[in-house]
């Protein structure tokens, strides 16, 4: 695998699975992950879990000019998986998402541009399925565009069968369709771009998950989406039928409005024509 492509510059907003196979990936990765989130402006959270801080960080202050004085200002911070309150000792969907979220909200409040978190995912490795269910209720809080995250999978110690799981509820992984996606707030909604498949279709449907409480209107904007497949486009629809008669409004071009009429989809949601992507 290739650790020097764009998963390890996401924009902010991007959630992705990196599967890895050995150390040498895992410090590459690390290496540019952070000196990306840097140069970004942003804070650097690195979660450890296999290997501690100190070992981290000594394998890593040469690869990264400045990383000590980084750490000192807190546009670095290394940290084991036990010592924060975003992984705690098992896996806890609950505590994930509120630890992301006071996370998110220090970083903006110090000063950053947003946060840059890398996420040894070996912290849930005793409990794979639980660790799924917390990358999934974690994706709708990406949708604010001020998180990015690469959560670092290692094929040692998880399955082909638990790793292909944590991958298809992350909107971007290697070499599978790339969801980018924001909340929009007037009407509220989301804008979603990129590609939605088999892939990363458990995905999306995490990220519309909220839209089903909002008491108004929704409008997903899909304008600049490149492709959608009739599986996916059905999670649209479920989404407006679990608004029960709530108006749902998807605004996109042509290529995606006829796989909406193709699942019948627009027998339960408006489908409004834009500009064509």
């Amino acid at each position: 695998m290739d650790v020097a492509g764009s998963v390890l510059d996401p924009e902010l907003g991007d959630h992705v699975c990196l599967p890895f196979a050995g150390e040498g990936e895992r410090i590459a990765a690390t290496r540019l992950f952070t000196a990306n989130g840097l140069r970004r402006g942003a804070r650097v959270l690195i979660v450890t879990c296999a290997r501690t801080p100190e070992e981290t960080r000594a394998w890593l202050a040469p690869a990264v000019p400045g990383l000590a004085r980084a750490e000192a200002e807190g546009r670095v911070v290394i940290r084991p998986a036990g010592g924060t309150t975003l992984t705690g000792r098992r896996p806890d969907p609950s505590r994930v998402l509120k630890g992301l979220s006071a996370a998110v909200e220090r970083a903006g409040e110090d000063g950053h541009a947003g946060l840059y978190a890398l996420v040894d995912a070996a912290w849930g490795a005793g409990d794979p399925a639980r660790q799924t269910t917390c990358e999934a209720v974690s994706n709708p809080l990406f949708g604010e565009r001020r998180l990015a995250s690469v959560c670092q999978y290692d094929l040692r110690l998880f399955s082909g069968e638990a790793v292909e799981r944590a991958a298809s509820v992350h909107p971007i992984a290697p070499e599978r369709a790339a969801l980018r996606y924001a909340v929009t707030s007037r009407p509220p909604g989301l804008r979603l771009s990129g590609d939605v498949d088999l892939t990363n279709r458990q995905a999306l449907a995490s990220v519309l998950a909220p839209l089903e409480r909002e008491p108004g209107e929704v409008v997903l904007d899909v304008t600049a989406m490149g492709f959608i497949d009739a599986g996916s486009a059905q999670l649209l629809a479920a989404t407006a039928l679990a608004r029960q008669g709530r108006p749902t409004v998807v605004v996109c071009g042509e290529a995606v409005a006829r796989v909406l009429r193709l699942v019948r989809a627009d027998a339960l949601l408006t489908v409004r024509r834009g500009a064509d992507g």
